[in-house]
């Protein structure tokens, strides 16, 4: 895979609070439960993202955690830079020290057109694009269940039946 886990992880979870524009602050256990994401593993990706200044938490009864800007603001490259770092787009595929156009490695060059262009994707996608799309399209974020189940949008649709 790419991308570590946690940073996955941290993704579905931004993009979840991305199409819950409706609500404030989200409990961080309601995001669990409804990704299928460990409690204390989610809270530690959340911690980097708030570290990054991209979520903020709130303490108390009425507490959780919400995106800092708008989701529109807020690209997955800056998701994916907070937790995994900009390494990715920086070092060899092989993991050779002073691998560029003078010294490559024997995969250089098509690893740096696919970097790019991951690079590129990454950074011309937005929170509220993706979110969007999940909406419109019912994506899964989680195992088992599209994003209208997630954010129990069937149950409204099945009460006004």
């Amino acid at each position: 895979m790419l991308l570590s886990k946690s940073c996955v992880y941290g993704i579905r979870a931004a993009l979840y609070m991305a199409t819950r524009k409706d609500r404030d602050f989200i409990p961080i256990r309601e995001i669990s439960n409804d990704l299928d994401i460990s409690f204390h593993f989610l809270t530690k990706i959340l911690q980097q993202l708030s570290s990054a200044d991209l979520m903020e938490s709130f303490r108390g009864p009425n507490g959780g955690i919400r995106l800092t800007k708008d989701g529109s603001d807020v690209t997955l490259m800056e998701v994916v830079v907070a937790i995994d770092g900009i390494e990715l787009f920086t070092e060899c595929a092989l993991g050779l020290p002073g691998c560029g156009v003078e010294k490559p490695c024997p995969l250089h060059d098509k690893w740096a057109v696919t970097r790019d262009s991951i690079r590129n994707m990454l950074e011309n996608t937005t929170l509220t694009e993706m979110a969007r799309k999940a909406r419109e399209e019912d994506l899964r974020l989680s195992d088992d269940s599209g994003i209208r189940t997630a954010l129990g949008l069937d149950k409204e649709d099945d009460e006004q039946e």
